[in-house]
């Protein structure tokens, strides 16, 4: 039986990992922030614990076969970017080596450069040379905006417009190539199975480009609540994201936000994507139904 450790196992792709891996029957470990630590399964152990914190990250990492990293942040400063995405990733490294670990599948994202236009895509672009300066046999997904139930993706502008009249939005004409997270989940399983996806980065794409504007009107055309979307001048966009920073609680949208899309988030074509994987992507029309649309 194997034993895997998922960091960020609590988020939106790490629900679906863990499922996968439960149903082939290899013990997963599941480190939480916050609540009662208690055993979530005969095969996948709930434990509270600070990640950051390198000796507890030291005894985490100890005993098991792979490390899987899922944890990443959307919104933050500077220092919160390089605090999560390069010196995370650090330890990481460092925790696997001393502990004799030498698999670890480590999520980025599409887009990651060290030149990329926002602090988001750089910091990725930074994690990944800590990870490539290393000698542990680890494997990179960079997937593109993932949709799903229970996303904050369709989902949102999907609630948004059936509140608001009409959905005013920056970065209408940025392309986006939407990936299922089954999809990115069942490559994450299929990495850690093959050693032949050891240091290799894959790019983890849909099978169909939308610009952010399509996607917007198709959430809205699903769920049942079609609003006029109006395009922001970029002045415009941006002052917009800057409320929203300001506003109380998650922000949703940032100027880093806007940044990233400065650029479309789609696949290179330099890089293998999910069909190298074994993992023929579905597309978006399929399933975002199945969790749009109003019940009957």
């Amino acid at each position: 039986m194997k034993k895997i450790l998922v960091l960020g196992g609590t988020g939106f792709v790490g629900g679906h990992l863990c499922r996968m891996l439960a149903d082939r029957q290899w013990r997963v470990t599941v480190p939480t922030r916050g609540g009662h630590a208690s055993d979530a399964s005969s095969h996948a152990d709930r434990v509270q614990a600070d990640v950051h914190d390198e000796p507890t990250l030291a005894r985490l990492v100890s005993g098991h076969d792979a490390v899987v990293n899922l944890v990443a942040i959307l919104h933050g400063s500077s220092f919160e970017f390089q605090r999560v995405h390069v010196e995370l990733v650090r330890k990481i490294v460092r925790a696997c080596t001393e502990a004799g670990v030498q698999r670890l599948v480590h999520i980025s994202a599409l887009g990651a450069a060290a030149d990329a236009p926002s602090m988001y895509q750089r910091t990725k672009a930074a994690g990944e040379a800590q990870l490539e300066r290393s000698s542990l046999a680890w494997t990179v997904l960079r997937p593109s905006v993932m949709f799903g139930a229970g996303d904050s993706f369709l989902t949102l502008f999907a609630r948004l417009q059936a509140v608001f009249p009409v959905m005013p939005l920056a970065g209408a004409q940025t392309l986006f190539q939407p990936v299922w997270v089954e999809d990115v989940a069942g490559a994450i399983v299929r990495c850690l199975e093959s050693e032949n996806t050891q240091r290799q980065i894959y790019e983890a794409c849909g099978p169909d480009v939308f610009s952010l504007r399509q996607l917007v009107e198709l959430a809205g055309r699903i769920s049942g609540h079609p609003r006029q979307v109006v395009a922001l001048p970029p002045a415009l966009g941006r002052l917009q994201a800057l409320l929203m920073e300001l506003a109380p609680g998650k922000p949703l949208m940032s100027r880093d936000n806007l940044d990233s899309m400065k650029v479309n988030n789609v696949a290179s074509g330099k890089l293998p994507g999910l069909e190298a994987l074994q993992i023929a992507p579905s597309a978006l029309a399929a399933i975002a139904p199945t969790y749009l649309a109003p019940r009957k």
